[in-house]
């Protein structure tokens, strides 16, 4: 064949990586590796081990041992008796220590890429050019936050004990992910590695070794399953950090709810690839080959669903074709190679399941014609065509080289197609009219969108989900406050159980001898509605709770809400959407009208709450929830996103985005000034709430109903339902159309709360069950609160020719 003839054909020879290191460091350790515990190799204490396999050839790399609760307790252990010396270090001790990781992983990058292919089965060119990079960069990236840590987050303080569970898919680049930012803030860790690839893990031991990491820092348990439910379950770790499924993490959200473990948790996703007729179509199907070909299609966020315009669908789908018909499938060491081997024959039977599934739903199904090699496991890039937006390939994550294809006619409709699944992880738009591009990306439901590009990852630029794929994020500043609390917080003391005392007692603002409020006198009757789209309405169920004073007066009657009036309440705040979309300028006025409507009524609004709390505490609360309303007037066109400049010819565009529909569950002990200071951060940023009011004097419904008619605020944006908070959180815990759920009582309730929730895996926040008090600003108003009614998107948009 002539040289004319073989740049035409551009067949391939092999170029096999060298994988003599590799083998070399796995003979060195005899094949066989033990647990990584306080800064040394043990032995697991029940003595079983199992064998890891090259997914390539089916072959076995080595012997690993498998944690069990003894050993988890032990790593646990080890890490609670390093923390406090770790978290003592000076921030630039730490930022050097993050520093020697980095530069080690530089100095072994090869040997850690070779490995990560052997044992994950993805192509040498993505593990040596792709992870091994990012995961040197994230370290560089948290040792310069470690240095920064005490001048940018004054007054927060880290988790401590931080458990740690990562997938199989980016071994290495996952345990980056979680490390770093867990090191950079001061906590010690134990990572649980997947139990299909565990040796780049142990290599990084290693390095920890060769760094002079202090014993107990950072602890690697390997096994399966039961050791990661061991970790969880552990009653010594503070906080626990998952990246897998969303099944598993269901389990963990009801497994921690008892507990005040921190989670974060990035789960799956079924990300659209929307192609606009306008596109660039031959960048555009190079960058579907990395959006969903990319390490065989195991992504989370891999662009598994096809979202393109009508009039381009036939011409689209040729050049696809034709694309995949030039994809090399084979051994992964093959430098040459596009394609790699699927992890394990567990998840290959899965993808061949799903494949056919979909076909049988009426999908078409295309592959090129290769020759996959005879032995290890792997599966031939596919193509579904005709495909139902209800089918199972574009509803559940199939975590396999298979493209889901779909058409849409309007920008309206590939939204919508986008949006109609349970996940939220990631989008690609690709459109040269960066006007429709931007527009679309800030009404997909993803943490993150890619414009023009795809798959793009940076250690300054947060990562994670919406819905249920998760909540949290990795990298960036945002990532950094997954791993810390602040301080007051963290030490509060615990609400006693079944009890509320008043936040102001309880911070010592008022006297417990207070003169108690005559209300011997006769008043008019007071039986308030509730409130619902804007509207007064009365309770479903036509019953009504009585309201009295300490001293056992009758002070009026509340509503007993019960499911449907929190169902309709649900409703009218899902169609309040305006108030997401108004400018953060005209949120700002809203409440600008709010609080000065509550100045001008503030005297009967006290004197009401007076009967119930004493007349200091009424006054204070009126005038600090002026004040605070006053403050989210401020906050809500200043809470801004940022800006980051990752190493590519991209910008990340971080914007803060509302959570949507939030249900609330107010503090009973500060009637008016617990509602207003959770209520009123959730509205500034553009969320519609659900709130139930303090059982303690729900008759604050009625005034906050006219506060609201009177100031602009859009029908649907609040609703307030009142009732018994015990029976009323249950029914918002478990609706499917709330998005997040705050909820402030003692440990009991805030544990149902968390528990009762894991339907959607809304975000859940709550004070778990310690004291916060209303009436100090440092701790009831702020950034803290922000930050918990906002999540992340990162919308990256490329520049330059």
């Amino acid at each position: 064949m002539s040289i004319a003839e073989k740049f035409a054909a551009m067949d391939y020879g092999p170029a096999p990586e060298d994988p003599k290191e590799a083998a070399a460091w796995l003979e060195r350790h005899g094949r066989r590796f033990g647990l990584f515990i306080g800064g040394a190799w043990q032995a697991p204490v029940a003595g079983e081990y199992f064998d890891t396999f090259d997914p390539s050839n089916g072959e076995k790399l080595a012997v690993v041992g498998h944690g069990g609760v003894a050993d988890i307790d032990a790593a646990v252990r080890a890490a609670r008796a390093a923390f406090p010396k770790w978290r003592a270090l000076t921030p630039h001790a730490r930022a050097r220590y993050l520093y020697a990781l980095a530069r080690l992983v530089q100095k072994h990058s090869r040997l850690l890429a070779v490995l990560e292919t052997m044992d994950n089965g993805k192509p040498i060119r993505e593990s040596r050019d792709i992870d091994i990079p990012l995961v040197a960069r994230h370290f560089y990236y948290h040792a310069g936050w470690a240095q920064l840590l005490d001048k940018e987050f004054p007054e927060h303080e880290p988790c401590g004990v931080v458990g740690q569970i990562i997938p199989w898919n980016f071994p290495l680049l996952m345990l980056a992910w979680k490390i770093a930012p867990a090191l950079a803030t001061g906590n010690t860790v134990v990572l649980k590695p997947a139990e299909f690839t565990p040796l780049t893990a142990l290599a990084f031991a290693e390095l920890c070794q060769e760094a002079g990491l202090p014993a107990g820092v950072v602890n690697i348990v390997t096994g399966d399953g039961s050791t990661g439910e061991a970790l969880v379950k552990h009653p010594d770790v503070d906080k626990i950090a998952f990246t897998g499924s969303t099944e598993v993490g269901r389990a963990i959200r009801i497994a921690t709810a008892t507990s005040h473990k921190r989670l974060s948790l990035e789960l799956g996703g079924k990300s659209p690839f929307i192609i606009f007729d306008d596109a660039d179509l031959d960048s555009a199907v190079e960058g579907l080959v990395d959006g969903i070909w990319f390490n065989q299609g195991q992504v989370c966020c891999a662009g598994s669903r096809l979202l393109m315009q009508e009039s381009i669908a036939e011409t689209l789908m040729s050049k696809i074709r034709d694309r995949m018909s030039t994809l090399r499938i084979g051994a992964p060491l093959d430098k040459a190679i596009d394609i790699g081997a699927i992890v394990a024959r567990v998840q290959l039977d899965r993808i061949e399941r799903m494949v056919a599934q979909g076909v049988a739903e009426g999908a078409t199904c295309w592959q090129p014609q290769v020759v996959l090699p005879s032995r290890g496991f792997y599966f031939p890039p596919t193509l579904l065509s005709n495909v139902h937006p209800t089918s199972i390939v574009a509803q559940q994550e199939i975590f396999g080289p298979v493209l889901a294809a779909m058409t849409f006619r309007t920008p309206k409709e590939a939204v919508e197609l986008a949006n109609n699944t349970v996940y939220g992880l990631a989008s690609c738009v690709w459109s040269e009219n960066i006007n429709v591009a931007l527009h679309v990306a800030a009404q997909l439901k993803a943490g993150v969108v890619w414009v023009n590009c795809t798959n793009l990852f940076d250690a300054a630029c947060g990562f994670g989900g919406y819905r249920e794929s998760g909540y949290g994020r990795e990298g960036g500043r945002e990532g950094l406050l997954e791993y810390m609390e602040p301080t007051w917080f963290k030490h509060a003391p615990a609400l006693p159980v079944g009890t509320s005392p008043s936040a102001a007692q309880l911070a010592g603002q008022i006297d417990e001898k207070e003169e108690k409020v005559d209300a011997s006198k006769p008043t008019i009757d007071r039986t308030v509605k509730l409130y619902i789209g804007g509207k007064q309405a009365r309770p479903d169920s036509g019953y009504s709770m009585e309201v009295r004073s300490p001293d056992g007066h009758l002070l009026g009657e509340a509503p007993l809400g019960n499911r449907k009036d929190i169902r309709n309440a649900v409703e009218a705040a899902r169609k309040a959407e305006a108030w997401a979309k108004a400018t953060a300028h005209n949120r700002a006025q809203v409440l600008y009208y709010c609080a000065e409507n509550l100045a001008q009524r503030s005297g009967e609004i006290g004197q009401r709450l007076a009967a119930v709390v004493g007349e200091k505490q009424a006054a204070a609360e009126v005038e600090l929830g002026i004040e605070r309303i006053f403050s989210y007037a401020a906050w809500a066109d200043k809470f801004d996103g940022a800006v980051h400049n990752p190493p590519f010819r991209n910008i990340a565009i971080a914007m803060n985005e509302p959570i949507g529909t939030v249900g609330v569950i107010c503090p009973v002990e500060a009637p008016l000034l617990g509602f207003l200071s959770l209520v009123m951060p959730l509205l500034a940023v553009g969320n519609t709430v659900i709130a139930v009011p303090s059982e303690r004097y729900p008759l604050v419904t009625g005034d906050l109903c006219q506060l609201f008619d009177t100031s602009d605020l859009p029908g649907g944006a609040i609703n307030i339902v009142t009732g018994y908070a015990s029976q009323l959180l249950k029914t918002l815990a478990e609706h499917d159309d709330v998005d997040g759920l705050w909820c402030h009582g003692d440990e009991a309730t805030v544990a149902a709360a968390k528990g009762m929730s894991t339907g959607n895996l809304k975000q859940v926040w709550t004070n778990e069950g310690r004291v916060i008090d209303w009436f100090n600003p440092r701790q009831a108003e702020g950034r803290w609160f922000l930050e918990h009614a906002t999540q992340v998107k990162n919308i990256w948009v490329p520049y330059g020719e």
